[in-house]
């Protein structure tokens, strides 16, 4: 499954830079799909709906940090654990219990970020 960072975040941004996928945005930041991935033209995101990978998208979060489940692979392919986890000082990247994905599905995903 997906990390999610929690609202005990205190924005030291330690995470953002260890993803290897580009997923964790500074609050209130615009993403996009093709940021740090080789991910071209139309994106099928995981709800079925497509996007430009260019295209900018709303925060998901203004206050804090926040990670982009479509593009969270969980380090998958990478590390061997999530590295956001891992430098996190406050323990606040846990998992995303809305975001079910088999290791399989992880890695499949990963392909599709990096060509």
């Amino acid at each position: 499954m997906a990390i999610k960072i929690t609202d005990e975040c205190i924005n030291c941004g330690a995470c953002e830079p260890e993803c290897p996928n580009n997923a964790i945005y500074e609050g209130g930041v615009e993403w996009a799909m093709a940021d740090g991935t080789t991910v071209k033209g139309s994106y099928t995101l995981m709800d079925g709906s497509a996007i430009d990978a260019d295209q900018r998208n709303a925060p998901i979060s203004v206050d804090a940090y926040y990670i982009v489940p479509n593009k969270c692979t969980e380090c998958q392919g990478f590390h061997e654990e999530p590295q956001c986890a891992a430098v996190c000082p406050v323990d606040c990247c846990v998992p995303d219990e809305m975001y079910q994905e088999t290791v399989d599905e992880l890695m499949a995903k990963k392909e599709k970020l990096h060509l």
